[in-house]
């Protein structure tokens, strides 16, 4: 396994971290529980092989991720890094920061947690409960009572709240964030961090699991016909300098030990290579018949038609030759699916009346209406 420093934490990271969000489950009773018979070996394999950072959540597996984690791995707890998260929707008052904590630390089985997350934050959370509540004194307090080792927090924000964050945070030693092939929008936050010290953990190298539909991205952008597109995503994120870790959610052995053989390589990937992907990634997009900027700017649809989602999964069949992860991302649209918000993806594209409300606000001059009803012929003949 590499090793890479950690910002100002005087600590080595794996290159590859473990995420605990995808731990195999089954079915018991009716509901769905963290399978440990599989879980277990892999987080202790993955021990074996040299990964040092685990990260879990309060609520992953139906709240079941952290004892499995801390059970796992108790008899090695100095060795490793544990992060959690702090869950602020159960923040309805100041107290109620330690109490949580308390609550963790008991599930996991063990007196500290190295990196203690909020959980999911922007610039609105700072600002509207986090600076209120006066949470950075409980974190403070926790730090000095070594119930927590280092702070940090997981960013699901616009890429320019990031600074306003940390400025306000003072006391934070990492953050974990999105990143990857697909979406590259936090790299000038990733160079900020890497500025000051700050330790980045990458969430969703693979997005999500999309980069590991089968393609021919790797032939596109590196001329490489052996590698799979999951390995070429993860190599990408290490293969920027200012990246920590690329923490991956792995729900089975076999996906552990793909990912183990990325995070033993001395050199993910060439200075060159980094520069070359991912300029070919933006040329790839920019020169197709249908360049989306995905600005959002033909938002809202009066029909609810979610133009950018639609226009993505499109990109990347007819762009990045990922038609199966297409074929999917627009499934979700004629199936209704919801997001996790419990927000229906889009409405279909036959509810489309071509106001023209959309074109007018298009920056790209894109014919939207027309642009859509090609698209569903397209995906309905694949």
């Amino acid at each position: 396994m590499q090793y890479r420093k950690f910002g100002k934490t005087g600590k080595m990271i794996s290159a590859l971290g473990f995420g605990c969000m995808r731990l195999p489950e089954i079915e018991k009773d009716g509901k769905k529980c963290v399978d440990e018979e599989k879980a277990i070996p892999m987080l202790r394999r993955a021990f074996e092989r040299g990964v040092n950072y685990f990260d879990t959540a309060y609520g992953y597996c139906n709240e079941q991720s952290q004892p499995t984690l801390g059970k796992a791995l108790k008899s090695v707890r100095e060795q490793v890094m544990l992060a959690t998260k702090q869950p602020l929707h159960l923040v309805k008052e100041t107290g109620d920061f330690r109490k949580v904590l308390e609550r963790q630390l008991s599930s996991m089985d063990t007196p500290y947690i190295d990196f203690y997350h909020f959980h999911g934050i922007n610039k609105e959370a700072m600002d509207g409960q986090i600076k209120p509540m006066k949470l950075m004194n409980e974190a403070r307090k926790a730090i000095d009572e070594g119930l927590v080792r280092h702070m940090s927090f997981s960013f699901h924000g616009a890429p320019g709240d990031m600074r306003h964050i940390i400025e306000q945070g003072e006391i934070f030693s990492s953050v974990l964030l999105q990143y990857n092939l697909l979406d590259r929008s936090n790299e000038e936050a990733i160079a900020y961090l890497a500025e000051n010290g700050i330790g980045t953990v990458v969430m969703g190298p693979i997005a999500g699991g999309r980069l590991a539909a089968p393609s021919s991205l790797a032939d596109k952008l590196l001329g490489d016909k052996n590698p799979e597109t999951a390995e070429l995503a993860i190599r990408f994120v290490l293969g920027n300098p200012n990246v920590s870790c690329a923490l991956s959610g792995m729900g089975t052995m076999q996906m552990l030990e793909q990912n183990l053989k990325v995070g033993e390589m001395e050199i993910p990937m060439t200075a060159p290579d980094f520069e070359k992907a991912g300029q070919l990634m933006a040329d790839l997009k920019k020169f197709s018949d249908l360049y989306c900027t995905g600005c959002d700017y033909c938002k809202p649809c009066p029909q609810g038609i979610n133009i950018p989602h639609i226009f993505n999964a499109f990109t990347h069949h007819n762009v990045y030759g990922m038609t199966a992860l297409g074929k999917n991302m627009y499934s979700q649209v004629t199936r209704g699916h919801k997001d996790w918000h419990g927000n229906l993806i889009s409405e279909p594209v036959s509810k489309c009346v071509e106001c023209g409300a959309c074109e007018k606000k298009c920056p790209q001059n894109i014919k939207i209406p027309e642009k859509l009803k090609e698209i569903d012929a397209i995906f309905a003949g694949l």
